[in-house]
């Protein structure tokens, strides 16, 4: 008489997958244990002060809080206030979206077009030439410059160089007047704007391999635009991914510039932005509660904005 077959017991396929994938993890965890390690600190502090505090922000956002008294919970009101009953908002909004719709993509294109005429001089005239570009992302008298440019008076540069060429009969009033603010200010932010992505761009251009180059010559690549679309963009996009998220926070969270030139606030709220607006009522007012919720929607703009870039340049070089 044969002996029956031991059945095995079934296992669920769900469980198996699970249980799969928790092993690749420890092994993953357990191989690059020392990485984690040094990782650790920075991970910690990045934590505590940006992750908790966006979190708690976008909590109470929802809560009516001004430091003094228990938040109190109300819901949508502080959004619906916002879009709906703020006015100054709605203009530091319009602000915000003019400002980075011409600076960002102007200071971004420029970054890269003055990294790769730089990046093919001689290495003394390279590192002189990119350390003069970016002074003056650097420079802590930048402000003081161009107030003395633009002041309203006879003795402002370019009142004075107008007036002696003609053109004007009368000081500009170009910090005062509403209808000149923004477009100052856009100016010196694009002066300002060859900062960390123009070096990240120098670096990019510095690791190209010369032999893709070469390769290209040989299979077709006819002059230095098709080198560029087809080899050198491709080569740096995470260069250009590390630069697009420089360029769009800048863009975005202007502040210092606009306060520094035009004042807080500016004449008629012509340089108000987001930031200032979060200011107002974060450092000055104390509603927390609605300054959390300017900061959310700053936050979900930001966002956005990144991935639809991020998303524009994978394509690069298709």
């Amino acid at each position: 008489m044969q002996a029956k077959p031991v059945q095995q017991p079934v296992k669920n396929p769900i469980y198996s997958t699970k249980e799969t994938r928790m092993m690749k993890i420890k092994k993953e965890l357990k191989r690059g244990k020392h990485y984690y390690i040094l990782m650790a600190p920075y991970m910690i502090i990045f934590f505590m002060f940006t992750i908790i505090p966006v979190v708690i922000s976008f909590g109470l956002s929802f809560f009516s809080f001004n430091m003094l008294e228990m938040p109190k919970f109300i819901g949508w009101d502080n959004y619906s206030r916002l879009f709906l009953n703020d006015d100054i908002f709605m203009i530091a909004l319009r602000n915000t979206f003019i400002f980075a719709a011409i600076t960002g993509p102007i200071s971004y294109i420029a970054c890269f077009i003055f990294a790769w005429i730089i990046n093919e001089l001689s290495p003394k005239v390279r590192a002189f030439m990119t350390l003069v570009f970016y002074a003056p992302s650097i420079s802590g008298n930048v402000f003081f410059i161009w107030l003395i440019i633009f002041s309203g008076d006879t003795y402002g540069y370019l009142n004075g160089f107008l007036m002696q060429a003609g053109f004007i009969l009368e000081p500009i009033q170009w910090l005062k007047d509403e209808q000149y603010i923004l477009a100052v200010v856009i100016i010196v932010q694009l002066w300002l704007s060859l900062g960390t992505s123009f070096l990240a761009f120098i670096a990019g251009l510095q690791t190209i391999d010369r032999s893709i180059i070469e390769a290209g010559a040989v299979d077709g690549i006819k002059n230095r635009w098709q080198e560029l679309w087809f080899i050198t963009l491709p080569s740096m996009k995470p260069q250009l991914l590390f630069g697009a998220v420089l360029q769009i926070t800048m863009a975005f969270a202007v502040a210092d510039i606009s306060i520094a030139l035009a004042g807080f606030p500016s004449v008629n709220y012509a340089a108000h932005t987001v930031v200032t607006h979060l200011m107002d009522f974060g450092t000055i007012r104390f509603e927390m509660g609605y300054a959390s919720a300017i900061a959310t929607v700053l936050f979900a703009i930001m966002v956005g904005t990144n991935m639809i870039v991020q998303k524009i340049l994978r394509k690069v070089g298709d």
